[in-house]
């Protein structure tokens, strides 16, 4: 039976507080909070230890965080009920790697892609181009709309990067159009050496570290980089990502993505929050991130896009590794918000259960994040849940390709997933 709202609210921006200590703006809520309860909860998978997995329950929302969890039917004054009809309650998705900025479309680059030609780095510079002749209203248009359908998909909280713009002026644009939506913006100037400056690649990670960082800083919270060949080597991604930290900013790396490298090792020697692909994997990589507190976040959409191997999701869970799953959305190599169709890709083709899968999408991105506040429905938590039209989340993997998400929940806010 499909779950329905009395009354349905609007979605609330995408906004929290991340782990004390950590460094970054933070985008306070524009809705104003209100009490909900969500009653007749079929079963409700918190990711909290202390409330574990429980049945027939009521989850209450109040100021934007998880008040209680009571015995579904119970009375409780609240500005809105929710019916969950008995079906499954989970944690929002927490997607922690996005490229939500950008204009143009690749779909010819994926085509040519399905009928064998081969992936590589260079297409960003397609996007690139219309990203820097679009304005900034309609980057920021494209941005919310996509804001929108991953808010449909049950995504309740993402980071944006960078990482299209490739000159000062665009990047800045784009972080300052991410911060309208999301307190995890991540610079990514390092994405690629753009065309104007191939003849002279150290030359522009000087720009990176230099001029571009300092425009594009104060609207972000972390810095990225491409370690890759055909991207940025390790010496050059070590530079662009110390001078990250000496301007404040957390860590992140794409690493491993197209070959063997060194992008997972540096990530964990110096402390990156997270390291993002991880499709080849050294005993070594693995034995770093088990020994890390770096988070692997895999991104199986990509490799379905791209025809790449997928991750070894179980070699890296076997080994005490941290592991996230993301949606990566982006035109070029990952054109879709579904965290649904990650978790399936990763459950028949990574190893994983879908308990595991479940938890990578969940308290997994809110790790690799660095934040407390989202991925559990614990006491205190955001109260960003989605209500599924099944009785478990077995069934987000067991239905590929249906749509389960009947309603999103952001800071107590209810989204309906679905037209009425």
């Amino acid at each position: 039976m499909t779950p329905h709202a009395e009354p349905p609210g609007a979605g609330s921006p995408d906004s929290g507080t991340p782990d004390s200590g950590t460094p970054g703006p933070a985008t306070p809520p524009t809705a104003t909070p209100r009490s909900l309860v969500v009653d007749r909860i079929g079963l409700l998978v918190s990711n909290d230890p202390e409330v574990g997995e429980r049945s027939d329950v009521a989850l209450v929302l109040e100021d934007g965080v998880v008040a209680a969890v009571l015995d579904a039917g119970s009375t409780v004054a609240a500005d809105a009920r929710l019916d969950a009809a008995g079906c499954c309650v989970v944690p929002g998705f927490v997607d922690s790697h996005t490229h939500l900025v950008f204009a143009g479309d690749r779909g010819d680059e994926f085509a040519a892609r399905m009928a064998g030609a081969p992936y590589v780095a260079g297409g960003i510079n397609v996007t690139t181009d219309a990203t820097r002749a679009a304005s900034t209203d309609e980057l920021t248009a494209l941005a919310r709309a996509r804001l929108a359908e991953a808010r449909r998909c049950g995504i309740t909280h993402l980071e944006i990067k960078s990482g299209y713009g490739l000159d000062v002026a665009t990047e800045r644009r784009i972080c300052e159009a991410a911060a309208a939506l999301t307190d995890d913006v991540t610079f990514l100037g390092a994405h690629l050496v753009p065309r104007e400056w191939a003849d002279r690649p150290d030359a522009y990670v000087d720009l990176v570290c230099g001029e571009m960082l300092d425009a594009c800083a104060p609207s972000a919270r972390w810095i990225d980089v491409f370690c890759e060949e055909g991207a940025f080597d390790p010496e050059q991604s070590r530079r662009v990502l110390e001078a990250g930290r000496a301007a404040g900013l957390g860590l992140r790396v794409h690493g491993n993505q197209l070959g063997f490298g060194e992008g997972v090792r540096l990530a964990c020697e110096l402390g990156a929050a997270s390291v993002d692909h991880c499709t080849y994997l050294t005993d070594a990589d693995v034995d770093a991130l088990a020994a890390s507190d770096t988070v692997a976040t895999l991104l199986p959409a990509t490799d379905f896009s791209t025809r790449q191997p997928y991750p070894d999701a179980r070699r890296l869970l076997d080994a005490g590794a941290r592991v996230a799953i993301a949606t990566n959305t982006n035109p070029g190599s990952s054109y879709t918000s579904s965290m649904a169709f990650c978790l399936a890709l990763a459950v028949r083709d990574m190893g994983m259960t879908v308990a595991e899968a479940l938890t990578a999408a969940t308290l997994g991105g809110a790790r690799a994040l660095r934040r407390a506040d989202v991925g559990h429905l614990g006491l205190g938590a955001r109260a960003d849940a989605v209500v599924l039209d099944a009785p478990s989340p077995t069934h987000l993997v067991y239905r590929p390709g249906m749509d389960l998400i009947a309603h999103t929940v952001v800071r107590g806010e209810v989204t309906p997933s679905r037209a009425s």
